[in-house]
């Protein structure tokens, strides 16, 4: 797949694309149906097919101090965006020229002009601009203007609700796996290089690989039933904390994963930790022996639950 920076004019073989324009943060079903109606119609016209995002998110520009909030990297995304059909991803830095960029410049300067796109698929709720001056109503018209074609998809609704970023955090924040899983299509996974630790998890049997958090969403701290893509693409299964550690000291947040039935060096490696189930909150023990035992409990519970599916 390929990689383009907004900041660049397209090449020329992606040139006349139907680009599905939005955040889609965690690629959940919302965002799948609108990315769905660009590969359709993309192909329908025998067009390329192209999803843009914004990286880092529009929110960390206004708000630098905002807790991390993100359900996927940019290289996530990349992979779902091309296992939906997509031929291109589109990168929108998000910094302060782009934030001053109005309505009328984002569509005739950037999308028509520089990107040269055929054809554009947005969520109903998208806007865009400088204030925020651009909906959809403004791309269509703006669209018509210069010969770019304007689709919005409506809302997913799932149990009642519509389907959204805010509500799969809102469950991981809660340690609702299912919910999210559900939702994103997938269970959430947490991607990271694994790290040196200080190897306490050896000695007690339980040797872990420590990856740290990044700008992921924190969900709910505690003890999970995960599955591990390692750096050969096995999947792998197993328990993991996430949070701080409190029976150690000094605190330090990190995804600690042990993986059951597998063994080998994975530092300076790159994994992927989905989250399945949630087991338990953190907790403090008073001994190494008190939290063996309650481990060995973890354990049984997440091979018992991953092996139910």
């Amino acid at each position: 797949m390929t990689r383009i920076d907004a900041r660049d004019r397209a090449p020329d073989h992606l040139r006349g694309a139907v680009i599905a324009l939005g955040n889609f943060d965690g690629f959940h079903l919302g965002h799948q149906a609108v990315v769905g109606e660009a590969v359709r119609q993309a192909r329908a016209q025998g067009r390329p097919a192209i999803v843009a995002t914004f990286d880092p998110h529009p929110v960390r520009h206004f708000q630098p101090d905002a807790p991390p909030f993100r359900l996927t990297t940019l290289d996530q995304r990349e992979e779902l965006f091309a296992a939906a059909g997509a031929d291109a991803m589109l990168v929108f830095a998000f910094d302060g020229t782009l934030a001053a960029t109005t309505a009328e410049e984002f569509v005739r300067g950037l999308l028509v002009d520089r990107l040269g796109a055929a054809g554009v698929v947005t969520g109903e709720d998208f806007t865009f601009g400088k204030g925020r001056g651009g909906n959809v109503r403004v791309l269509a018209e703006l669209g018509a203007e210069s010969g770019l074609t304007a689709r919005a998809v409506g809302p997913v609704v799932e149990s009642g609700e519509v389907v959204s970023s805010s509500r799969i955090r809102a469950a991981l924040q809660a340690g609702d796996c299912a919910t999210a899983t559900r939702l994103l299509t997938r269970p959430f996974a947490i991607r990271g290089m694994v790290q040196h630790g200080d190897k306490l998890g050896r000695t007690i049997g339980f040797p872990t690989a420590n990856l740290p958090l990044g700008s992921y969403l924190r969900p709910r701290y505690g003890i999970y039933a995960v599955t591990g893509r390692m750096p050969d693409g096995r999947v792998v299964q197993g328990a993991a904390n996430i949070g701080i550690r409190p029976t150690f000291d000094p605190p330090k947040e990190l995804l600690e994963p042990t993986f059951f039935d597998w063994s080998g060096d994975l530092y300076g490696q790159e994994i992927e930790v989905a989250f399945h189930h949630f087991l338990r909150p953190e907790a403090k023990f008073d001994s190494l022996d008190a939290l063996v035992e309650q481990m060995n409990r973890d354990c049984d519970e997440a091979r018992r639950l991953l092996a139910a599916g």
